[in-house]
This record gives C-alpha cells, structure tokens and sequence, in this order.
C-alpha cells in the first residue's frame, strides 16, 4: 500500500484518538482482527470510566460498544470492495471480543463506519439502499448490516466538524479545522505538521507557509512551556528590552543592587551618605 495512505489514515485515526482523550470511549489504531495480518483503521470501544465528549463531529451521535471504522483517503475511492472488506472485518473481530464463538456478543453492540474525503459515487450510483441523513452523512443498508457513511468533502463547514474538516482534503477547511478544533491533549497537534505535509505532496495551494503555521502554532502553545524552556536561547539584552530601570530593581535588596557596582562607586556613594 502506498506509504502516502497509510499516513493519512493513521493521522485520521490519530485526530479520533484526540478527540475521545479522556472519554468513556477508547480509540485503538490498526487494530489486527485475525491471525492474518488485516488492519482495521480505527476502533472506537466504549469504555466503564469517562463522559462522552460534550459536542461530537456530525455523524457520530450513533456510537455504541464496539465502533469500527474504514477510512479513505482523497487518493483512494471507497467501493464496494471497501464495504465487504469492512464486514469482514466486523465478522473476525466479533469473534474476536466476545467470550466464545458459542458465546457471541450481539450486534447491536457493534457499529459500523465507512469514512471517505470523496464522495463514492459508484458506489451510490448503484442500486444499494441509502438515506441521506444530512451533507455528507448517510446511512448505508449493506446485507442485514446498516453502515453509517460519511463523506468529510461534503460535511459542513462548522466549528462542531472541525475534526472532519482537517481531513476533508480542501486546503482552506484543513484551516478552518486547525483554527477551530479544541484540542483535548496539545501534543497530539503535532499531527497538523504531518497533515500540512501530506496536503502539500498532493498539490494542494495552501493560503500560507509551513513557516507561518509553525509560527502560529508556537505562539498558540508557547504558554505551555516552563518559563525556563521559553527564554532558551534569548539574550540578557533582549529579555531586558523594554523593562524600565524601576521595574529591574524591583524584589532587589539595597546589597544586592551595590553587588553590581564598582568599588569606586560604592566608596563615593558611601562618603556621600554621611555627609
């Protein structure tokens, strides 16, 4: 498989992680359902402990125990192939979790996600029962399985889909997206720089430099740093450009404002101060 996708759907599933940090629901990456070695994209498991995230992205209020999904990027279509693959993933990893194959968790425990940044249109130019529940989120009827399919190019452009629209393969709402996702653990944002990359291997006119968004993103989580690991590499004048003389001895004893002069000095302001 080309390297460039696998990127992609790992830093697709690296925003899911993100977004469910500290959740009742657990996101798990590549996850192997058999002795063969055929990764699921993302697993999103309900977990005892946590709170739902207060404001999912459109087309994730359907969740349940088990949440498996299949993630296209711009560079590959999602068909019908993509779908079978899907359920049969569904199928190992059902095996998979449950007690024993005499012992199967029930399906209403498991749903199913095919997420693509284009819009598949053979796939629903042909004959499969669809509904379309809003821009870019469908409902899929697949056999006696119903797949919930989001299209991330077709999804609205809203501060609630932030996290979709950095996927969607549009250069000015991965923007959108870096400006409006609220990030739940900050060193996960390291995943922009890689997206940033990716969109510009595609050919994608970004609205500003790599220099600028690194710019940006410094600035926004410099306050993050101890005060020590700020000012590494800044000079004792450029710290005091813009301190008043006040304001430096400011917290300073009168000994330790004469520690820094010079003998000389010292003597005459002493003779001055007993006359």
């Amino acid at each position: 498989m080309n390297s460039n996708i696998i990127s992609w759907q790992r830093l697709f599933g690296l925003t899911l992680v993100d977004l469910f940090k500290g959740s009742n629901f657990e996101v798990e990456l590549e996850k192997e359902p058999s002795i063969k070695k055929q990764y699921l994209d993302v697993v999103i498991i309900r977990k005892i402990e946590g709170t739902l995230p207060l404001e999912l992205p459109i087309g994730l209020e359907n969740l349940v125990e088990h949440n498996l999904l299949t993630y296209k990027s711009f560079q590959e279509s999602l068909d019908e192939w993509t779908i079978e693959e899907l359920i049969g993933h569904y199928v190992n990893y059902r095996k998979l979790v449950s007690p024993s194959l005499n012992a199967l968790l029930p399906p209403q425990q498991f749903q199913l996600y095919a997420v693509s940044t284009r819009y598949p249109q053979k796939l629903l130019a042909k004959e499969q029962a669809f509904v379309k529940l809003s821009e870019g989120v469908f409902d899929l009827k697949w056999g006696n399985r119903q797949i919930r399919l989001l299209v991330l190019s077709q999804i609205p452009l809203a501060q609630q889909n932030a996290l979709w629209l950095l996927s969607d393969g549009k250069a000015q709402d991965f923007c959108y997206g870096t400006q409006h996702y609220k990030w739940r653990d900050p060193r996960q944002q390291a995943v922009l720089n890689q997206l940033y990359d990716l969109y510009r291997l595609k050919g994608a006119i970004m609205p500003y430099t790599i220099e600028d968004f690194e710019r940006e993103y410094i600035k926004s989580h410099l306050h993050l740093l101890p005060a020590e690991e700020r000012l590494l590499g800044v000079s004792l004048e450029e710290r005091l450009k813009g301190v008043s003389p006040e304001e430096r001895l400011k917290g300073l004893t009168p000994e330790e404002i004469l520690q820094g002069l010079p003998p000389e000095l010292i003597d005459y302001l002493s003779e001055l101060k007993k006359h």
